[in-house]
């Protein structure tokens, strides 16, 4: 069963970043509204560096687009990821869809510009 997170919206008064821990690990997704300038910041204080896996639907040319993987290293990881244009990111739905490999000490935002 995927999990259903909304992003954050950015606005001119400023907006306080909630943070989600990653309790999800491999197979499930969490799926998000893509509007082409949402972008994740992933923050790791556990002991085991970790891989945000982003899926992308799209084909070119009848081949599938590999996904992007991004390595957040362990203790002190803090990475900014994206935009993720939606042709390549988005299903049918206007989603995008991620996981991590490990979610120990691991949480993330999704924020929207």
């Amino acid at each position: 069963m995927d999990t259903r997170y909304t992003p954050l919206k950015m606005t001119k008064a400023g907006t306080t970043i909630a943070y989600t821990a990653g309790v999800i690990v491999g197979t499930t997704d969490f799926v998000m509204k893509n509007d082409g300038r949402t972008f994740l910041h992933v923050v790791k204080v556990g002991a085991n560096a970790c891989d945000v896996i982003i899926k992308t639907p799209a084909q070119i040319g009848g081949l599938d687009i590999a996904e992007v993987t991004v390595n957040v290293v362990a203790t002190t990881g803090n990475k900014m990821i994206g935009p993720f244009p939606p042709s390549v990111f988005n299903d049918g739905a206007g989603d995008m869809r991620f996981n991590f490999s490990e979610v120990t000490g691991l949480t993330f935002a999704g924020v929207s510009m």
